[in-house]
């Protein structure tokens, strides 16, 4: 009898609990609304956005806070940043042309390779740190960690951006990159580069290309190289394989000069890459024979923000074959009236201790035998001690002579063709 009464009031139990159970989740979920909704009435709003702006916002991106550096007003000098590089045996004539070059506004790196000896590649390092114009100025600065450098390989791509990159973290502000070599020399002075260049947009790109790549499609597109000094210590030279590519779908293939004027905005696009072209366009020229006369040209020609930029010219004069080949002419003492006459500012290729080099020196850049070129900035033309180094004057000063004429037939004449903007890019 006890246990079915005991039964019966379980049973009981079980019909009232489950539903009070459930009423006090409900009662609780209402007023806990009724809380919400009476003390702030934005409450759930404000969660709801939060949820939406979540969920719908766009990423941040390290990319999309780069930005390219402002081009500087045409009514200001310009700045020249300089990259002169040589290999074994060009210690001198790395000297010698940077002092033809020099500027106090300018920067300047310089690259000897590591084929060069320790000792030459030292005695280079001491002439820039202790020379006193480079001191008392700071602009002048040797690229230590030193690369080996293929000429036909992609490592002087490799080099040319590296030593960019050095002018870009430490040269302060500049407008145009130049790269030379120790073969190269100039033909105007540095009053008459920057005068000439003050009155030409600063995002101009003088880069000689065209994309009619003729027979290099089959003997420099489709093969693949390896060059060695990309893994080696040792320099040789580089080699095929016997794979062969097709030629790339995703953009279009230009070459030209290996030797240019870039502006700083294009040179920071190479470097940072922020849509991926430069990168992917490297990867594919590291295997590309003579890359350096293709990849700034093929990056410029298929980037929208740089295609309308280039003027089909790399200011300098060079006596090639017809048709070219690897290798430009040494240039003499014959060479010397169309040097002058091609009005450009500079010229290759020269030899060691080339003897028309003195008469350029002489004629065209008014430069004493171990000196610097005069110019506003300097009323001296050859300092012999440090002391000097106090006359110098406002480096905003220029003193143009005939050079920067010379020069403006030249840029005038490629700004003002009609053909100007048909050859970009074309």
């Amino acid at each position: 009898m006890d246990s079915n009464n005991n039964n019966n009031k379980q049973q009981k139990k079980k019909k009232w609990f489950l539903p009070l159970v459930f009423s006090l989740i409900i009662s609780t979920i209402l007023i806990l609304l009724t809380i919400f909704v009476s003390s702030d009435s934005t409450s759930l709003l404000y969660l709801y956005r939060s949820h939406l702006n979540t969920h719908h916002q766009l990423p941040n991106f390290v990319e999309s806070k780069l930005t390219l550096s402002p081009t500087s007003s045409i009514t200001t000098l310009p700045r020249i940043a300089y990259l002169i590089s040589g290999s074994m045996g060009d210690g001198e004539t790395l000297k010698r042309t940077l002092k033809a070059l020099y500027h106090p506004r300018n920067q300047y790196a310089v690259h000897l390779d590591l084929e060069a000896p320790a000792h030459e590649r030292l005695d280079l390092a001491n002439f820039v740190r202790e020379e006193p114009l480079f001191a008392a100025v700071g602009n002048v600065r040797m690229v230590f960690k030193a690369n080996l450098v293929t000429y036909r390989g992609p490592t002087m791509v490799t080099n040319t951006l590296h030593a960019a990159a050095i002018l870009l973290r430490d040269g302060g502000e500049w407008d145009w990159f130049i790269n030379l070599s120790a073969s190269d020399y100039p033909l105007v002075t540095q009053d008459d580069l920057l005068h000439t260049l003050s009155s030409i947009p600063r995002h101009l790109n003088f880069i000689e290309h065209t994309s009619d790549i003729g027979w290099k499609e089959d003997q420099r597109a489709k093969p693949v190289i390896i060059d060695p000094a990309l893994y080696s210590v040792n320099k040789s030279d580089v080699f095929w394989v016997t794979e062969r590519r097709s030629v790339p779908t995703q953009y279009k293939l230009f070459t030209g000069s290996a030797w240019m004027m870039l502006s700083r905005q294009f040179v920071e696009y190479c470097l940072w890459g922020w849509d991926n072209l430069p990168r992917i366009v490297l990867m594919y020229y590291a295997n590309f024979l003579s890359s350096p006369e293709g990849y700034f040209h093929t990056v410029i020609c298929n980037a929208d923000e740089f295609r309308n930029t280039t003027v089909n010219h790399d200011l300098h004069f060079i006596s090639w074959d017809n048709p070219p080949k690897q290798h430009p002419h040494y240039l003499t003492a014959n060479n010397y009236e169309k040097m002058v006459e091609s009005n450009a500012p500079f010229a290759r290729k020269f030899g060691r201790k080339e003897p028309v080099l003195d008469k350029i020196d002489t004629e065209l850049l008014g430069r004493n035998a171990d000196g610097y070129v005069p110019g506003k900035w300097f009323k001296q033309v050859n300092p012999n001690n440090s002391k000097s180094y106090s006359d110098i004057r406002n480096i905003t000063e220029l003193r143009p002579g005939p050079g920067a004429e010379r020069l403006k037939r030249l840029i005038n004449g490629l700004l003002s063709s009609e053909e100007f903007l048909t050859r970009q890019c074309s």
